[in-house]
């Protein structure tokens, strides 16, 4: 029965759109939803149809979460790195530990890299230092990124192969150093453009995380990336750093039938010109591979203190604002893209980073639904205007439980109005989550339960009527993150005519706290009407 219809049966359907408890059933043709009610209404909407019945023995389908920022081939790149988060690592001993034990493993002189580093976390007070690796890595270069993306500390031997570079900070960026003006091995933002053998450069336009690797290293990578998030139910994201780099190994992928989740493109950018020239812009592409907006960089990161804050941080030890472009380059820039015909999306945390983000789309006049990353830390009258121009905030709630506590040091009072997500839907404003991972966990349902829950480690709990119900959290990171991506007429919930993305669980988890749901895994994932992980897969 190769061509019939499939009834999936027996779980109940929570989607968008589905009222609770009037589905149990999905009719899947083909790569498409056909049907979706009870088992009788659905066979009753198919009369003479051939179709076979699965059952799927309790539990809930949902439909493929769609995470509309998230570094796929970067994450899959760190999976194959030094783990360097937290809990694996608690300090700069630990640290120097787990660089020691990686150099033993590779050939004297090939890199050893490292993500994830929580510097925050550190019971030492200060940020690492070339010094500190030295001693486990004499023979090899050294990076290690901070979970963020946006710093990273290298060894004395890569310091040594940047040469003059680290004397003078860059634009967007700086050198942590010594008394006497010697970059000590930390770099941050544009600085990290200097300091690795990187595929790409970008000068000022952002981080650069773009290592240098060979092909075959990278569709490696982007296979481990693209296994993990099927398993985790992630059927579409939206890269938001892309360059030739991630572009080639995408586009590749899309061509050899490998890209196993639906993908939108950001270009950073720095590759502005070239992509315009060559009459490229944000629509280009299908429902497998399309190139989204174009990303800019206001400020720096929420949690490695680099966001632009009106009121600065309680530790400027470790903490220091942070502009890419000044208000009026950003205003030109963005200028200059919107009349190219590109939606943009801007990266923005701290308010001041927010206030010079909205000048620029206020100025460009672009039209389209423009997008402000991140938008972590928006005043009132902030989210008054991004309501007006029909912004698109997208929200990482993973922070709050990941470097809440973290934040709740640097900003005091000023983060429990981080990542505001009631007071944006109440406004009517398209808000949607999403992890960025690999600066945070991939995995949906723990970006659903933190912003439900909103509970650091220790139990505080960031900004509780910021709080969010599943139902809400849910739309947010399937339908409302598809309709930002300019999708939702083809996924983000379980309409008929839609593609059969579909996630099932065991249990429902509407019922779930944020604590249990946070570690409920999918039972099986399907991308346009087959099964890609679980069950039974063509």
């Amino acid at each position: 029965m190769e061509d019939a219809t499939v009834l999936l049966t027996g779980a109940e359907v929570v989607s968008p759109g589905v009222p609770a408890g009037t589905a149990d059933t999905v009719a899947v043709s083909g790569s498409r939803i056909a049907a979706v009610g009870t088992l009788e209404a659905v066979r009753a909407a198919l009369p003479g149809a051939r179709y076979e019945v699965v059952d799927l023995g309790g539990g809930c389908l949902t439909p493929g979460f769609v995470d509309p920022h998230n570094h796929l081939l970067a994450t899959g790149e760190t999976m194959a790195g030094v783990d360097a988060g937290y809990p694996a690592v608690r300090s700069i001993a630990d640290l120097a530990r787990a660089v020691g034990e990686a150099a033993l493993a590779q050939p004297a002189g090939t890199w050893v890299r490292g993500s994830g580093m929580d510097v925050a976390k550190y019971p030492e007070g200060r940020l690492p230092t070339a010094a500190d690796l030295d001693a486990v890595s004499p023979n090899h270069p050294v990076i290690v990124f901070h979970k963020s993306g946006h710093s990273a500390v290298v060894n004395s031997v890569a310091l040594a192969m940047a040469g003059s570079a680290t004397e003078t900070d860059p634009t967007g960026g700086y050198f942590d150093r010594d008394e006497t003006g010697r970059a000590r091995g930390y770099c941050v933002d544009a600085a990290l453009d200097l300091v690795f053998p990187r595929a790409v450069d970008i000068d000022c336009h952002g981080p650069n995380f773009h290592f240098d690797a060979t092909s075959e290293d990278l569709d490696h990578a982007l296979e481990v990336g693209i296994r993990a998030y099927q398993a985790a139910g992630i059927t579409t994201v939206c890269d938001p750093q892309v360059t030739r780099r991630e572009m080639t190994t995408y586009l590749r992928a899309r061509r050899t039938g490998r890209l196993g989740v639906r993908v939108v493109a950001m270009p950073l950018s720095s590759n502005l010109p070239a992509l315009s020239e060559a009459g490229l812009s944000s629509g280009v592409g299908d429902d497998w591979f399309r190139i989204g907006a174009m990303k800019f960089y206001s400020d720096g990161a929420l949690t490695s203190g680099t966001a632009l804050f009106s009121g600065g941080y309680s530790d400027d030890a470790l903490t220091r604002g942070q502009l890419f472009w000044q208000p009026g380059e950003l205003r030109d820039l963005v200028a200059d893209a919107m009349a190219r015909g590109w939606q943009v999306g801007i990266h923005a945390q701290g308010d001041l980073g927010i206030e010079y983000a909205l000048q620029a789309i206020e100025a460009g006049r672009g039209p389209g639904r423009h997008r402000i990353e991140h938008c972590g830390g928006p005043t009132s009258e902030q989210l008054g205007r991004i309501a007006d121009l029909g912004v698109i905030p997208v929200n990482q709630p993973n922070f709050l439980t990941e470097s809440g506590d973290e934040l709740l040091t640097t900003l005091g009072d000023r983060t429990h109005r981080l990542q505001p997500l009631r007071s944006e839907l109440d406004r009517q404003i398209l808000t949607v989550l999403s992890s960025d991972a690999f600066v945070s966990d991939y995995r949906p349902l723990r970006t659903i339960a933190s912003a439900m829950g909103r509970q650091t480690e220790s139990g505080t709990v960031i900004g509780a009527d910021e709080r969010l119900g599943f139902d809400d959290a849910l739309r947010m990171h399937t339908l409302l993150a598809a309709e930002a991506l300019g999708m939702d007429g083809v996924i983000g919930s379980i309409t008929p005519g839609k593609y059969a993305d579909l996630v099932h669980f065991t249990t429902t988890l509407s019922d779930l706290p944020p604590a249990e749901l946070a570690t409920t895994t999918p039972n099986a994932a399907m991308i346009a009407g087959r099964w890609v992980t679980g069950l039974a897969r063509p």
